[in-house]
């Protein structure tokens, strides 16, 4: 696929073929991009526009990146697809979400199985009714590698949306009735973490023919809270980050 308004780069990332890996690791902060390149060999900054921070290293031997991609299912879309032009085939998402089944602590960390797509983006990929999942490759993965870092994780379904204050706040919207209803279905059915980015990767990997994954530190719990449950808060997410970059290991060292 050509490149859209520009010529010889990427529009948004400003990156061409060569400049990334086929291996990446996606965060929504670029703060959290030179933390992750720690884990590379010879990591350099590749390019920093509007909310995409790139750097591009090594990992075992295979070029591998780290893409930040912002807040959410858009500026998440136009990430990816600007580093599949550029090459890349395998992502792998790493964020924070809050909680939402009881039994996920504070400083857990959730291995997505699926997505809820309550947001837009995957709206203008694919009809509601094709599922939100990850590549099963990946996602094995991610499992072994959280196995065997010794860390308490889960795997489940994940919640995702467009509006963080939709649910944080949702008795101050007009449809709050429609907010609150759906929200205490999917606690009951056993989603495990809400966040704003998996959905849309999933979806769009399947479209465009790549592999994806995503694994989340957990901040909070707000079921737990509501339930008068303990809730502490924590913002750590050294955990996410070092068992993904083992699972890209484990897919580097299989040629997968």
């Amino acid at each position: 696929m050509a490149t859209v308004y520009s010529v010889n780069e990427e529009f948004h990332l400003r990156i061409k073929p060569g400049d990334v890996g086929r291996y990446v690791l996606l965060c929504g902060d670029p703060g959290r991009c030179e933390k992750i390149a720690a884990y590379f060999e010879d990591a350099r900054q590749i390019a920093f526009n509007r909310e995409y921070n790139i750097y591009t290293g090594t990992l075992k031997g295979e070029k591998i990146s780290v893409c930040s991609t912002g807040i959410g299912g858009p500026s998440t879309a136009i990430a990816m697809e600007e580093l599949i032009h550029c090459g890349a085939d395998t992502f792998i998402r790493v964020g924070t979400s809050g909680g939402m089944h009881p039994d996920v602590l504070s400083g857990d960390v959730v291995i997505g199985t699926g997505a809820i797509r309550m947001e837009g983006t995957t709206r203008e990929y694919a009809p509601i009714e094709f599922p939100a999942v990850p590549d099963y490759e990946v996602l094995h993965a991610l499992v072994e590698a959280a196995a065997e870092s010794g860390h308490r994780y889960h795997t489940g379904v994940l919640q995702c949306k467009d509006s963080f204050y939709g649910q944080h706040s949702p008795e101050t919207m007009p449809v709050d009735y429609e907010l609150q209803s759906k929200w205490q279905a999917w606690v009951r059915c056993g989603a495990m973490a809400s966040e704003m980015e998996s959905a849309a990767i999933y979806v769009l990997g399947a479209v465009r023919g790549v592999r994806t994954g995503s694994i989340m530190a957990v901040l909070a719990n707000q079921t737990r809270r509501e339930m008068g449950l303990p809730d502490q808060v924590t913002f750590d997410v050294d955990a996410p980050i070092r068992i993904a970059v083992r699972a890209m290991e484990i897919l580097i060292r299989e040629k997968q």
